[in-house]
């Protein structure tokens, strides 16, 4: 047996959405993680809770990149497919690289498989010369799993569960790991059943038996462990990353967290994942619907809680009204939009930036809101934090933007100690004796106080109709509302003087090319931007953080380029605000297909322009 050594692997775990494949891929990625191997993934699942087995839109995917180097995609094609079923290789056969592994369980490419992929009558691709350009790996996974549990007393459909873990200890095998990691995963989950236990176990431990004595396999393969920064890791999700980050900030704020939430695809992990630490003191309620949802935030930040609300973007649109009564308050709240394929309900497990313009104006009325945005699951604990910070010290609502492709995938986090996260300071109003209160007198950047209801001599008037400056009264008056219209933008205009300047992620300050990317596009523009100045091209690389208002020094940046080139998962959202704010002529690249823009194609579209 031979043992070879690889420096990047990109595998496509792929079956029916009954099959596992979301948690095949999830415990792979928590071995590859403990080994110090950098990785990427990218879930990819069906909008259906159940779809027809069988079916091309019931296939679920989960594609995992790992290497020994520094990686920020999950890869743009795969070494390795494992297709469960006929309906998985058909999907994702176009994303596997000539020469690739393809594992394929036929008992998925019976007869009646093959017809609900829409495979011709008679028409076998593992048997019909088709496959000839990749090395086909077959197996009876069905089989060898029911083999493997003969002697357990479960019903053949218990059983043909366990054929993910089967699958899984075979890559065990294949890549050389120690399988000790997920039969711990699998005694916390399955302690109290037994037989659950029982056959997941020996269905994984079977599947790596197959693997050392068959003789069909000679080779053996390893990745070495990556070149990071020392530290401590751990591999986390953005969803996940997200509502620590959240927790974060309310420890360093003094402040209790208040989620106020309606379950959506792709944001309700972060419910899920606020509402297990009840040790920190947070409350998370889940509402009767959107409204609710916003409503019940916007009265906890009123009582002088950290108020948050997470959405994706059908849920944002029911929860404008609200946006507007917290943006004419003046009061401090987060508003998460993990966005997803739109319009109306899209493609609700499919990603897309698509709700940028949503954030920036989607509101009625004059109503400015600072945006900031996440580019990696890792970095998604950094912004929570950062958004949090904004809304309190400026009295405004803030929108986060994040997306599904950011929210289901994992990297290694090396994750900070709380002793060295910065304080948030937080001050609230204090009773001023016999001076009347001013709900609406500012400070330095024209934040409001902060006036918990119930404080003696604090009592003042809130709601949505316009206020009168500094007292907070109703008014109707005309030079008043514009005066109010403009302190607001004023007031969102200067946060730029409280954030960071932008900085070039890569490349030199000044060339050919800038790409400017925001969001999920980070790890594609990074990596093809690192390419194409190893070719030496004068190429370079910024990525916004902080969308509204923009960094003081972005404008200037911009002009010391030939061509700006802004990729987007949209219809071209960012490039217009760049246009419209710089009256620079920015130049789009548009991906609109539920999926994550790859490396190779933006390699050939800077290749254009430099």
């Amino acid at each position: 047996m031979k043992q070879e050594v690889l420096s990047d692997v990109v595998i496509k775990f792929a079956g029916d959405s009954g099959d596992g494949m979301q948690l095949t891929g999830t415990q792979f990625s928590n071995n590859t993680a403990l080994l110090g191997i950098d990785l990427a993934t990218f879930p990819d699942f069906p909008a259906e809770i159940r779809a027809p087995q069988g079916s091309l839109p019931g296939v679920s995917g989960y594609q995992l990149r790992f290497s020994s180097d520094r990686i920020f995609t999950p890869g743009d094609v795969c070494d390795v497919l494992v297709a469960m079923n006929a309906a998985a290789l058909k999907t994702n056969l176009k994303g596997l690289k000539p020469g690739g592994k393809i594992i394929a369980n036929v008992d998925g490419f019976d007869t009646k498989n093959l017809r609900l992929a829409n495979y011709p009558e008679g028409v076998n691709p593992l048997d019909d010369g088709s496959l000839g350009n990749y090395e086909v790996i077959r197996m009876d996974v069905t089989k060898m799993t029911r083999e493997a549990l003969k002697d357990i007393t479960m019903g053949v459909k218990e059983k043909d569960r366990a054929k993910n873990m089967f699958v899984l200890g075979f890559l065990y095998w294949m890549y050389n790991r120690d399988m000790e990691s997920t039969i711990n995963f699998l005694r916390e989950k399955f302690g109290k059943k037994a037989e659950i236990l029982e056959s997941n176990i020996k269905a994984l431990q079977a599947g790596f038996n197959y693997g050392d004595t068959t003789e069909t396999f000679t080779t053996r393969y390893k990745v070495e462990k990556a070149k990071m920064e020392p530290g401590v890791y751990r591999s986390i999700m953005g969803n996940q990353s997200l509502a620590y980050g959240l927790i974060a900030a309310a420890e360093k704020s003094g402040l209790q967290l208040f989620l106020g939430s309606y379950p959506i695809t792709p944001a309700s992990d972060i419910l899920h994942e606020l509402s297990r630490y009840k040790n920190f003191g947070i409350k998370t309620f889940q509402a009767e619907d959107e409204i609710a949802a916003i409503t019940s935030a916007i009265g906890a930040s009123y009582g002088g809680a950290l108020g948050i609300t997470t959405s994706s973007g059908p849920g944002i649109a029911l929860k404008g009204e609200a946006l507007g009564l917290a943006v004419m308050l003046e009061i401090p709240l987060v508003i998460v939009n993990i966005q997803r394929g739109g319009p109306s309900t899209g493609l609700p497990t499919k990603t897309e930036q698509s709700d940028l313009m949503q954030a920036y104006y989607g509101r009625n009325g004059e109503c400015p809101m600072p945006v900031i945005s996440a580019s990696t699951p890792s970095d998604c604990f950094d912004v929570a934090f950062e958004a949090t910070r904004i809304a309190l010290q400026h009295m405004t609502p803030v929108m986060l933007l994040s997306d599904g492709y950011i929210a289901n995938g994992a990297e290694p986090w090396k994750f900070p100690a709380s002793a060295d996260l910065p304080e948030i300071k937080v001050e609230f109003a204090k009773d001023g004796a016999d001076e009347k209160f001013q709900p609406y007198k500012r400070d330095a950047k024209l934040a409001r106080p902060w006036a918990v209801p119930g404080t003696a001599g604090l009592e003042h008037r809130v709601g949505g109709l316009e206020k009168q400056d500094v007292t907070g009264n109703i008014s109707y008056d005309p030079d008043n509302h514009q005066h109010m219209v403009k302190t607001r933008q004023a007031k969102v205009d200067l946060i730029a003087d409280y954030i960071p300047e932008q900085k070039l992620d890569s490349g030199p300050d000044k060339g050919k090319v800038l790409v400017l990317g925001w969001g999920s596009t980070y790890g594609a523009i990074k990596s093809a931007c690192a390419e194409l100045q190893k070719e030496g091209h004068a190429v370079s690389h910024a990525h916004l953080r902080y969308i509204r208002p923009f960094p003081r020094n972005l404008g200037a940046m911009l002009k010391n380029f030939d061509t700006v080139l802004v990729p987007e998962i949209n219809n071209g959202q960012l490039v217009k605000i760049i246009r419209d704010v710089y009256f620079v002529d920015a130049k789009p690249y548009n991906k609109i297909m539920g999926i994550p823009i790859t490396k190779g194609e933006l390699v050939d579209e800077i290749k254009k322009l430099v």
